[in-house]
């Protein structure tokens, strides 16, 4: 079956819009000849792909499942071209890797200049995502690999151990905490305000799950992107935060902080480096894990097993 690009543009600004003439005027189609498309596709597949609603239409499941592939299609074709173009301007790749915030404060930086002293001529284009929305974006091709904190969760990736890490508390100077004995149970922070980052970030979720688990409440009273953010607010004593404990010592030397250890088995993090699942992995997506892998010193592990046929490796954030 064939499929043209100007009839999935159709039905991908359909499902954005969720308006077949809005559609329609955004691809610059008429709008019989929009109508005809999304029919004549429709007849095709033999299944509808979007229910005609009062005030608009709504994606069906087949059709929810086609846009997904639509804009897999769309971000490997835009890969292609630049990619393509590139091998003029001498670059030979172009690797888009996404990585969530404690990946790229604690651990990729160096390693990322390692890389690209060792080829620069591949361009690297990094995005900072949340562990959950990295795996999506690898599995969907919009990210060629990506770096993150466990669990898997997506069976369409490859997984691999890549570094470790650690969390620690940061608290303004002179705050209660600071009299007590390190390391802090967390526990001890839940008596207070939290600083922490936005909703769907892995620290925050781990420390709303811990705390639903002992009963309390996680007081979440400023939740920012960043965490730069996160040392000035508890520099000017709006509450205390967890932060990846390398990050935490560099904002001690800027900010009215403090930092102590959690005493917490789950405050010794770990990141995972992984690629969508395909017998063979792009070249450049092949040299760059090898690398990261090397300079890592896990070089010697196994990739981890699917989680479609194991159980659910422990959450960290």
């Amino acid at each position: 079956m064939r499929f043209d690009l100007v009839t999935l543009n159709l039905v991908l600004a359909i499902a954005e819009t969720r308006n077949i003439t809005r559609a329609a005027e955004r691809e610059h189609l008429a709008l019989a000849a929009a109508s005809k498309r999304l029919k004549d596709l429709e007849t095709r597949l033999g299944v509808q792909l979007f229910e005609r609603r009062a005030r608009g239409v709504e994606t069906t499941e087949a059709g929810r499942a086609l846009v997904r592939h639509i804009r897999s299609l769309h971000a490997s074709l835009h890969a292609l071209e630049s990619e393509v173009v590139e091998f003029s301007r001498g670059i030979k790749g172009h690797l888009r890797i996404a990585a969530n915030a404690g990946a790229i404060a604690e651990a990729l930086p160096a390693d990322l200049a390692a890389f690209s002293r060792e080829h620069p001529q591949i361009r690297i284009s990094l995005e900072d995502l949340t562990s959950a929305d990295v795996q999506t974006a690898v599995a969907e091709g919009r990210a060629d690999i990506g770096i993150f904190a466990p669990p898997l969760i997506d069976p369409r990736l490859r997984a691999w151990p890549y570094r470790t890490g650690e969390l620690a508390v940061v608290m303004p100077r002179g705050h209660a905490l600071a009299s007590r004995p390190a390391p802090l149970p967390f526990d001890a922070l839940l008596d207070f305000d939290i600083v922490g980052l936005h909703i769907g970030a892995s620290v925050h979720e781990l420390m709303l799950q811990r705390a639903l688990e002992r009963g309390r409440t996680l007081n979440a009273r400023l939740q920012v992107r960043g965490f730069d953010a996160i040392a000035q607010l508890v520099d000017a004593g709006l509450g205390v935060a967890v932060l990846p404990a390398a990050v935490a010592h560099r904002f001690a030397k800027l900010f009215a902080i403090e930092v102590r250890a959690l005493d917490e088995p789950w405050a010794q993090r770990r990141y995972l480096l992984a690629a969508r699942e395909q017998a063979v992995l792009p070249t450049v997506v092949q040299r760059f894990a090898d690398a990261l892998r090397t300079l890592a010193g896990t070089e010697a592990e196994p990739a981890l097993p699917d989680p479609r046929r194991s159980p659910a490796m422990p959450t960290n954030p």
